[in-house]
């Protein structure tokens, strides 16, 4: 089992930023791929960016050159750092995790067995 726990969300205007934080405990070494998805209400839940623990980063097309995601291995920690925040990025933001190689079947949630509770992000205009 992987447990994960996010951090970091909040309100803020667009144009602004913000930084998750998802730190995995457990048997980490099952968390091979580690991922952010967001799902707005009425919405489906989506990918949004992933990152392998070879360093491979993964992006949805509607945050490309806005957000990046990065990894502390040593914390088990993942982070979204969220530039240029749009009102349509307003979401709950989960992290998941997974033992893919090199996050292959993302960005559909099914594979991901491990989430965490999610952070609530909402950008106002």
């Amino acid at each position: 089992q992987v447990q994960l726990a996010e951090s970091g969300g909040g309100s803020v205007q667009a144009g602004g930023s913000l930084t998750l934080s998802c730190t995995a405990s457990g048997y980490t070494y099952e968390a091979r791929c580690m991922a952010w998805f967001r799902q707005a209400p009425g919405k489906e839940r989506a990918g949004v960016a992933a990152i392998s623990k070879g360093g491979r980063q993964i992006y949805a097309d509607s945050v490309k050159g806005r957000f990046t995601i990065s990894q502390d291995n040593a914390k088990n920690t993942i982070y979204l750092q969220m530039n240029n925040l749009k009102v349509e990025d307003t979401a709950m933001y989960f992290c998941a995790a997974s033992s893919q190689f090199e996050c292959s079947a993302w960005p559909s949630p099914t594979p991901f067995p491990y989430w965490g509770r999610g952070t609530q992000v909402t950008v106002s205009s």
